[in-house]
């Protein structure tokens, strides 16, 4: 396995990172805890070390089978989570950046994950209602406890960054980006990357699961999978994206 160094930040992670959402959450059926758990080591076994994971999966059940999961190897491993949502009420409870509430996050994630230190916690989407200083401020104030070491954002603006990143470095942005999202390219987070030394963490680089061929307008998406809910996985556009699947296959 390839590694990578986030930035200037100094982190060292796989070059293939382990996104653990949808072990038990947003995909439809879940996997059971062992099998998870047993997915989760495997990867460790197979060079991994990069593993992503909030809060507000679940909400609080990933974290606590990634916790699990890690735990015997914890000295191997990168372990990335996130705030930002009022979770005990899911992602439909809202955004909630204030400072107190990052804190209650931060001890309970820690708690969960069954670590002393968060590697890398990211702002899972920017909340309008705090300014962003006040977010990289708390999240500086962490570090400086121990109780985390690394600082990112997920799905920012380029000016947000910088805003952020002049109160604390930021290590790392995760953005979705793929063969077919390719905003990053032309929205100035590539840019800011390169301007202020961040590493890029890019998510859904399948496509969450388009890109591999495995899902077409023919499929049933279960009633329980949050992809019924997104524009690109209606019948409609994934007949007229099947153009894509079609020229990979040429391809690859």
């Amino acid at each position: 396995m390839e590694h990578r160094i986030l930035g200037k930040s100094g982190l060292e992670v796989s070059a293939l990172g382990y996104g653990c959402m949808g072990l038990n959450f947003s995909y439809g059926e879940s996997l059971g805890n062992a099998e998870s758990i047993q997915l989760i080591r495997d990867a460790v076994d197979r060079g991994v070390t990069f593993f992503d994971t909030a809060e507000v999966y679940g909400p609080f059940t990933n974290e606590e089978l990634v916790g699990e999961a890690l735990a015997p190897v914890r000295d191997r491993v990168v372990i990335a989570t996130k705030f930002g949502f009022n979770a005990d009420k899911g992602v439909g409870g809202g955004l909630n950046s204030r400072p107190e509430r990052i804190r209650e996050v931060c001890d309970a994630s820690l708690k969960r994950l069954r670590t002393d230190v968060i590697d890398l916690f990211y702002q899972h989407r920017v909340d309008t209602q705090v300014p962003i200083e006040d977010v990289a401020g708390t999240v500086r104030d962490l570090i400086a406890e121990g109780k985390v070491k690394h600082f990112g954002l997920s799905e920012p603006g380029a000016e947000t960054v910088r805003r952020a990143y002049a109160v604390q470095p930021v290590a790392a942005l995760q953005n979705e980006y793929s063969l077919w999202t390719r905003g990053v390219e032309t929205n100035g987070i590539l840019d800011v990357c390169e301007e202020l030394g961040i590493g890029l963490v890019p998510y859904s680089p399948l496509g969450k699961g388009f890109l591999t061929g495995a899902i077409s307008k023919y499929s049933k998406i279960a009633e329980n999978d949050f992809r019924r809910l997104l524009p690109r996985f209606t019948p409609e556009a994934m007949e007229k994206n099947q153009a894509l699947i079609d020229r990979l296959r040429e391809i690859a």
